[in-house]
């Protein structure tokens, strides 16, 4: 508060400057605008000091925010991410080298089992057959006279007129020429194989959703098959290689409803259910995860191989059943609150500490509940609370007005 300024106290009670001079307690009689004057001047003082130093804090306590606690349905879900991939992707290779001569199938094209997709540069393997028949006919001709041969030593044998070790060896080189044959058969079979091999034919249908070569480009089969195309065999059924934590694969099951979404279509929600959950893990930077299979339905063939899905596994799913925010679960009273008197709660294994208010919410009890399955806003409480039960979720601090009490109240 402000002191009254003296010169609109003179005008007031027509001073001058002259009589104000003057100290009130040496005057012998006051007149009565003196004695009003002083007064007011000892009312301002004292104002003055009372509003600097005697002004009494308020008590501030804490305000809590509660919910109630309900009857609801509450569903669990096990969130993961995983790559769409056709069920059964077949890669066609080559198993000979050669340049490429012809493509027969391009991107997206549509083949059947058995269909021409590509053909490789054939004259060198054409040349090869040629020479394995040359080496066969060779071969057949040295058979020929080995038996030819081994017949006269025979006759000789018969009529004394030659020996047994001729016989013999006539015989051995004619056996000889027999493998001679075989070997040359093999041969040539070889060479119409790898001619054969020349022209490549889809193994499956389906369609092709990678093509990796050119026209006049040359493959190399040394060490491994070269790819050129992957067909995939039937993209009106999918799968998701989703990646589940290890904390979460205890309640993944064969036969679980899945909801997915991609970029592509992000106002669209996609179904499966789970046809796997595979036991081998895979480490990458010390986090556990396991490859869980997702069967899909893409009967409009919408969803492409290789997209991105974040995938919802619903693992447990209550109707008609308790449940408390997960904010009074998480709830820590702050300091200076007030508490029921009463023992200190012991939890168990899936309890957990609330709190309810009481004493018209000046002060807090405690109470144990179990809760169940949670959805990651609410939980399920299996004992312990009651439907319409309010929780504490969280405190506010309390806002000084200008009467001096909480929330712009009275002055406790």
């Amino acid at each position: 508060m402000k002191h009254p300024q003296p010169l609109l106290l003179e005008a007031k009670y027509g001073l001058d400057r002259s009589e104000k001079d003057n100290d009130c307690e040496n005057s012998g009689v006051l007149p009565k605008a003196r004695m009003s004057l002083c007064s007011l001047w000892v009312i301002a003082g004292l104002a003055a000091l009372g509003g600097a130093g005697c002004e009494k804090p308020s008590s501030a306590r804490p305000a809590f925010e509660t919910a109630p606690v309900k009857v609801s349905a509450i569903t669990q879900v096990v969130t993961a991410t995983g790559q769409l991939g056709a069920v059964v992707s077949v890669d066609v290779g080559s198993q000979i080298s050669g340049k490429i001569l012809h493509l027969h199938a391009d991107f997206n094209s549509t083949v059947k089992k058995d269909q021409l997709v590509a053909e490789i540069e054939p004259s060198i393997y054409q040349a090869a057959v040629n020479q394995a028949k040359g080496e066969l006919a060779n071969a057949c001709a040295g058979r020929e006279l080995s038996r030819l041969t081994a017949e006269r030593k025979r006759d000789l044998l018969e009529k004394k007129a030659g020996t047994q070790a001729d016989f013999d060896k006539a015989k051995a080189e004619f056996e000889q020429a027999e493998a001679t044959v075989m070997i040359k058969e093999a041969m040539l079979e070889k060479a119409n194989a790898d001619l054969d091999h020349c022209r490549i034919d889809a193994p499956v249908d389906g369609i092709v959703i990678a093509r990796k070569v050119d026209v006049g480009q040359t493959v190399a089969a040394a060490m491994t098959t070269p790819v050129l195309f992957t067909i995939a065999q039937d993209i009106t059924k999918m799968h998701i290689i989703a990646n589940v934590s290890e904390a979460d694969i205890g309640g993944v099951a064969f036969g679980q409803k899945v909801d997915f979404g991609v970029d592509a279509f992000p106002d669209e929600v996609f179904h499966g259910t789970v046809e796997q959950v595979r036991k081998s893990p895979t480490t990458t930077n010390n986090v556990v995860t396991y490859e869980t299979v997702i069967a899909v339905d893409n009967p409009e063939q919408k969803l492409f191989p290789g997209m991105t899905a974040e995938v919802s596994i619903y693992v447990a799913e209550r109707k008609d059943v308790l449940t408390v925010p997960n904010a009074a679960l998480r709830f820590v009273p702050p300091a200076g609150t007030h508490f029921d008197n009463g023992p200190a709660p012991t939890l168990t294994r899936g309890q957990r500490l609330v709190y309810t208010l009481v004493n018209n919410g000046l002060a807090l009890k405690p109470a144990v509940a179990r809760i169940g399955i949670t959805n990651g806003t609410d939980s399920e409480v299996l004992d312990g609370l009651h439907e319409s039960d309010r929780v504490v979720t969280a405190s506010t601090a309390p806002v000084k007005a200008a009467g001096g009490g909480p929330m712009g109240g009275p002055p406790p």
